[in-house]
């Protein structure tokens, strides 16, 4: 691999507004996060979305008007959570591939988030896979722990492959309850991965720079933004993704893996042209 996918998250469904006042949560913050990003190297956007009073929504109007924009005025992935906030249905969290997205998340099991649950029973995780099958949208699997990588690939096994017919994960380490943001956890996830699957990888708050790091001399890809973390050094706040992006990117040309350029990440993801 000669080149870096790079993923920006741009808000998640954990943080308030008022405690991280750069956190895009409007429509226009969003477009506008997503430019300033992919004028640095990004090349797919995590989606989450915020109501009015910036709290956390899977509200399909509001989630559909977003991905349109998002479109509209960028050429990144427009890559849809269904995972939403702990809190969220999931008939809710089923109902958002309906917003006509490039690509989704789907996690491959419950995973301790800190205080709380984030509940995936396997008959979710099926209906899921399979609705991303039937609307020709790209999964990317979310990978909290290694047995997350067995239940992938008892889903592979059972219901195929996914829409695109490439297989690509993201690790998500550091969270509270997952697994740890370690080189030597993230060597163990990539070799329990399927036979041809690319992987990205999230460190969560501390554990951005060794992840991304461990993740780059393993042939990986990176996800980084304002979800994950909001610290861009001890006792120095991020002031936007662009900022978390930009240090991606660097990282990744100086590994000799310079960001990915759009049609690459679309050949590669096997997202559909809509």
């Amino acid at each position: 691999m000669t080149s870096t996918l790079l993923t920006v998250a741009p808000t998640g469904a954990e943080t308030a507004k008022a405690d991280a006042p750069a956190l895009p949560v409007t429509i226009e913050e969003l477009v506008r996060t997503a430019r300033d990003c992919e004028h640095l190297g990004a090349t797919v956007v995590h989606v989450h979305i915020r109501d009015a009073d910036a709290r956390p929504t899977l509200d399909l109007g509001r989630l559909t008007d977003t991905v349109v924009a998002l479109r509209e005025a960028t050429g990144l992935v427009v890559q849809v959570s269904s995972g939403g906030a702990v809190t969220d249905s999931e008939e809710d969290r089923l109902r958002v591939l309906e917003s006509d997205p490039d690509a989704a998340s789907c996690t491959m099991g419950t995973v301790n988030f800190g205080p709380d649950v984030f509940l995936n029973r396997w008959e979710f995780i099926v209906e899921l896979h399979t609705r991303m099958q039937d609307r020709q949208v790209v999964p990317e699997y979310e990978i909290f722990d290694l047995g997350q990588l067995a239940t992938l690939a008892r889903l592979l096994d059972k219901y195929g492959l996914p829409y695109g017919g490439h297989v690509h994960c993201d690790l998500v380490m550091g969270v509270p309850g997952g697994m740890p943001g370690t080189a030597a956890a993230l060597v163990a996830a990539v070799h329990a991965l399927p036979a041809g699957a690319t992987f990205s990888a999230t460190g969560v708050g501390r554990t951005t720079l060794p992840v991304m790091l461990a993740a780059l001399s393993a042939g990986g890809h990176l996800r980084v933004g304002m979800e994950d973390t909001l610290t861009y050094a001890p006792g120095e706040p991020v002031r936007d993704n662009a900022q978390l992006v930009a240090r991606a990117a660097g990282l990744a040309r100086i590994a000799q893996r310079p960001p990915m350029p759009a049609d690459e990440a679309r050949a590669l993801l096997g997202v559909k042209h809509r």
